[in-house]
């Protein structure tokens, strides 16, 4: 990690932890049973390794518990027994809002065991009845985010980032991969793909102004455009980009709260704007001053698009596998349901069985025979990361080299 090193030396290191509760860090599910905009929120929570003013640097993590446990069970937070409070500075955690609609509750099971981690607060399933609803390259998309991730800041939870995925997303690598690099990482930095070059969308989205029916009626109708068109703004410039993304707890916490006003400015102008989810985010966090010095010009995912890209992206099949691996993503879109190259991920990339967790430096039991090794669980503390961790090494040091990022990302 010695790029990482130089790197986090010569940036700002202000991790701006806010909201420190007395209440033990929850992991919920969220979800909205309507045939669009079913939401899972997960908490995922982690032990992560120590930084000292010399640079970064590796902690042992040897303080293994093994608990014994013949049952099987897809979440084990009940076979979990407490840790002692350790002397090691606050770990990042992930938020993750995993999208889907009708027909999607088993690519939904499959991405939340693909992406499970076992510190979490016990009773963890909670389902919400009444659903917003969400039309498809409407506003109601950025409402549906924000309306989750108000709800992620309401239950207190300290996390660190917050990680939007779908039901056709797929993760590339463990979490234990994932965590083993974030913990090197300042807790600031947002991962959003954004650029300010906004082409072609200036005349077929910025200009034309568009009515989301869902914002005030209850059954799903597709968006309209009234004949009126608008000017490109002034008060602020305009950035468009991925709809994926992974955001800072401080910036989250400033789209919902606003204290200057932009968040909620900018919203109501993205209210009238096709496919918003390309552009909100991106405007409001390069317009703030707080936060424009920030930016990670990456989605973190792989996504195979047409040249130039058509409104869809391509399927992934067994025959991206090879370009999915050497992208060094962590995340990968768009999937059909059950193809067969998820199962190639879980068996070569995730060690996953079918209808267990990924394995972690948690799951101690023998997965001989085809057996879960995650019925054992040993210190949830411990992380053991894989060749994965090397893969999103090269391209955090990519992303965060001098040529790629700057201090004036957003231009």
């Amino acid at each position: 990690m010695k790029k990482l090193r130089s790197y986090y030396s010569n940036v700002r290191h202000h991790q701006n932890h806010h909201h420190h509760h007395n209440i033990v860090s929850e992991r919920k599910w969220i979800f909205f049973p309507i045939l669009i905009g079913s939401i899972f929120a997960l908490f995922l929570l982690y032990l992560t390794t120590l930084t000292s003013p010399s640079g970064i640097r590796f902690l042992p993590f040897t303080r293994p518990v093994l608990l014994s446990g013949s049952e099987s069970s897809a979440f084990v937070e009940s076979k979990i027994k407490p840790q002692p409070i350790s002397s090691l500075p606050s770990p990042p955690r992930f938020a993750y809002l995993i999208s889907g609609s009708t027909g999607d509750g088993k690519s939904l099971r499959r991405t939340l065991l693909a992406l499970y981690h076992p510190n979490n607060r016990f009773e963890n399933v909670h389902m919400i009845e009444k659903a917003n609803l969400v039309t498809y390259r409407g506003p109601t998309m950025v409402a549906n985010t924000l309306h989750a991730a108000a709800i992620l800041l309401r239950e207190g939870a300290d996390w660190d980032w917050f990680i939007n995925l779908s039901s056709s997303d797929y993760p590339l690598v463990t979490q234990d991969d994932l965590l083993h690099i974030f913990s090197h990482l300042p807790r600031d930095l947002n991962f959003i793909d954004h650029t300010s070059n906004i082409g072609w969308k200036a005349s077929q989205r910025a200009k034309p102004v568009i009515i989301d029916p869902g914002l005030y009626l209850n059954k799903k109708s597709d968006v309209f455009w009234v004949t009126q068109r608008r000017s490109i703004p002034t008060a602020f410039k305009l950035f468009t980009g991925s709809a994926w993304m992974a955001l800072s707890r401080p910036f989250v916490d400033y789209c919902i709260w606003g204290w200057d006003n932009l968040p909620r400015t900018v919203l109501m102008y993205y209210s009238n704007f096709l496919s918003s989810p390309e552009g909100y985010f991106h405007t409001v966090l390069c317009n703030a001053e707080e936060f424009r010095n920030t930016t990670v010009n990456s989605d973190l995912h792989f996504i195979s698009w047409d040249n130039p890209p058509k409104q869809h992206p391509h399927h992934l099949t067994i025959a991206d596998m090879t370009k999915m691996v050497n992208s060094n993503a962590p995340f990968a879109r768009k999937f059909k349901r059950e193809d067969p190259v998820l199962d190639k991920i879980d068996d070569e990339l995730l060690n996953r069985g079918p209808g267990m967790a990924t394995p972690g430096g948690w799951c101690i039991g023998s997965n001989e025979n085809g057996s879960d090794p995650c019925v054992v669980i040993g210190d949830t503390d411990i992380i053991r990361p894989g060749p994965g961790a090397k893969r999103i090494e090269n391209l955090v040091t990519s992303l965060l080299s001098t040529e790629n990022f700057r201090p004036e990302q957003c231009k």
